[in-house]
């Protein structure tokens, strides 16, 4: 078998500096018209998206994929929701951890694996003032030490 190369066409930074991410998944896209060929031109942004469970399905709201130049007037709503494709054990098993313990599900990045257009959502728990403080204190620390051994050396 060969291997599928992976090209990340977006991700979504403030997720990482604004939750504690426990879990990782891959998911499926269901896409319309020419909402593809717009990703593959890079034309997407995951700021302020989030997944949310309705019905048994699961959908990233927010996420807002641009009109495709070259298409027609029939191009869909920018930020409509979209359905991601999940097991439904996987699906009740994510609805099960945001109903009882808090937990929120988040786009982290869009990228084409092979030919299909995948996105990875965490399974996160929102991070306090006082944990983003302690994060930026940690990474400034590790910053220094990196730069006084580049200097040592």
């Amino acid at each position: 078998m060969e291997k599928q190369s992976v090209k990340v066409m977006a991700t979504n930074r403030e997720a990482r500096h604004e939750y504690f991410i426990e879990e990782e998944f891959e998911a499926g896209i269901e896409l319309q018209g020419t909402e593809v060929k717009s990703i593959r031109a890079g034309t997407l942004n995951l700021k302020d998206s989030w997944c949310g469970i309705k019905d048994g399905e699961l959908l990233v709201n927010q996420m807002h994929i641009s009109p495709y130049d070259h298409g027609n007037r029939f191009n869909p709503d920018p930020r409509r929701p979209r359905r991601l494709l999940m097991h439904k054990r996987e699906i009740m098993r994510l609805f099960g951890k945001v109903k009882q313990d808090g937990y929120s599900i988040i786009p982290l990045s869009v990228y084409l694996k092979g030919s299909l257009v995948k996105i990875k959502i965490g399974l996160c728990k929102g991070k306090k003032l006082y944990d983003k403080r302690q994060a930026a204190a940690e990474k400034d620390a590790k910053r220094q030490i990196d730069r006084a051994m580049k200097e040592r050396y």
